[in-house]
């Protein structure tokens, strides 16, 4: 099973979690700029870790043979805050760079006047450098969150297709299906998405579109549930190829729009191999 997870916030795991994942059969990833767990006041503070997305996290990946790329935006959380809104004229410059896939996360958290704002400026940036935008549908009230960003979606004017609605589930999804935009699904544990729930959506929307990520980050989550989706699938009854479309093929025809995805699969494969023996319980 080869493994391409589409959103993961590597920079809050270890090197022991890049080994998990390879062993597994996790071959690339997406890395998206997110908020990092307290606030930042100056944008000084996304520039050193825009840096650290393009520079320090794939070398770390490299070492085990994954394919690290990333997104970059202002996040949804901070686009309420001043001192971050001064980011945005800095975002050209990182977009322009190699392994940047996609703008995002982009988006919504509380829903206000300056999120509004701040997402049709990077959807617009997503259209002027050519990239696919990843957006953050809202925790809280998703259902009213998920309609506001197809709304903001339409109004710039991006090609649907170029846009992925993030963390959605059961009552959000109906709401993307149809509207060309990609469906994103994070397998998290108690507060998003279980495999066996994936399933479920699976079986009832199809495969068309659809993004399975582990959304790992510093909270409580598990960089191998995308694997553990894989294998509910495949005790449900879809095929391999199915899993391969979900968790491949997708994803790289998503990304693959940047025109930037570095996918060197024998480079991959040694990866895989390289941990096998932590799935089957040696050292």
């Amino acid at each position: 099973m080869r493994i391409f997870d589409p959103h993961i916030h590597m920079t809050s795991r270890t090197t022991d979690d890049y080994e998990r994942m390879a062993a597994a059969g996790v071959r690339a990833l997406v890395e998206p700029a997110f908020w990092l767990g307290q606030p930042r006041t100056n944008p000084g503070s996304f520039t050193d870790y825009f840096d650290a997305l393009i520079g320090w996290e794939p070398f770390r990946a490299s070492q085990y043979g994954i394919r690290h790329h990333c997104t970059i935006a202002l996040n949804p959380k901070e686009a309420n805050d001043p001192r971050c809104r001064e980011v945005l004229p800095l975002l050209p410059r990182y977009l322009a760079k190699d392994r940047v896939v996609a703008v995002g996360e982009t988006g919504y958290d509380s829903m206000t006047a300056e999120e509004d704002e701040v997402f049709a400026v990077q959807l617009q940036l997503a259209r002027e450098h050519g990239l696919p935008a990843l957006v953050h549908t809202p925790h809280r009230d998703k259902v009213t969150g998920t309609r506001r960003s197809l709304d903001v979606v339409k109004e710039s004017g991006i090609d649907p297709g170029m846009v992925v609605l993030d963390h959605l589930n059961e009552p959000t999804v109906g709401e993307v299906a149809g509207t060309g935009c990609w469906m994103g699904f994070s397998i998290y544990p108690d507060t998003k998405m279980s495999p066996e729930r994936m399933v479920a959506i699976l079986r009832e929307y199809g495969l068309e579109r659809m993004l399975v990520n582990s959304a790992a980050d510093w909270g409580k989550s598990d960089p191998l549930l995308t694997l553990r989706t894989g294998e509910a699938m495949l005790a449900a009854g879809f095929s391999a190829d199915d899993v391969d479309r979900v968790l491949w093929r997708n994803p790289v025809e998503f990304y693959g729009q940047s025109g930037r995805l570095d996918l060197d699969e024998d480079a991959a494969a040694e990866a895989t191999f390289a941990g096998n023996s932590i799935l089957r319980g040696g050292s």
